[in-house]
């Protein structure tokens, strides 16, 4: 994530102590560079969890589960149902959170969702973040966009389902 160099309210150059938030040199403006929020979804069909292949950077060519940030006073599932509507066409219902995943230097939190696809859901299509969407079973994943892809499947096997069976 780039660092910004000049404060945003009197431009002047925003200097940083060891350990401390960015701050302006002329008028001690504070800079909180808070992290965004994503969400994703594990959507179970057709015997495999859908994949959507990355018609965009980062990750272009590689897969990975539909996601996307939440905007600015969305609510959590209500952001994970605009995503999965763009990326796959698909109208879901969110059944249970999977895990909460982010890493060191990384200004992303990602929070990811088990979904299930409505019955009333408009066919399955590929949106326009993608060029192929498929359904994959957990032990046979292709090449996976991000570092943290392999383990939200981990951890989505172990959790049961709403029923307790999988």
């Amino acid at each position: 994530m780039a660092e910004f160099q000049y404060c945003p309210w009197c431009a002047a150059p925003l200097v940083r102590a060891a350990g401390t938030r960015p701050c302006c040199s002329r008028c001690d403006f504070v800079l909180y560079q808070d992290p965004k929020v994503a969400v994703a979804a594990v959507i179970e069909h057709d015997g495999g969890i859908l994949l959507g292949k990355r018609a965009i950077d980062p990750g272009m060519g590689l897969w990975s589960f539909p996601a996307g940030f939440v905007d600015r006073g969305e609510p959590l599932e209500e952001a994970l149902r605009r995503e999965v509507r763009e990326e796959l066409g698909l109208e879901v219902d969110v059944e249970r959170l999977v895990g909460v995943y982010s890493e060191p230097g990384h200004p992303v939190v990602l929070i990811v969702y088990a979904a299930r696809v409505r019955p009333d859901s408009p066919p399955l299509r590929v949106g326009p973040e993608n060029s192929d969407v498929a359904a994959f079973p957990p032990d046979a994943f292709p090449p996976m966009a991000f570092p943290h892809d392999r383990q939200i499947i981990a951890d989505w096997l172990r959790r049961p389902t709403p029923e307790g069976v999988r």
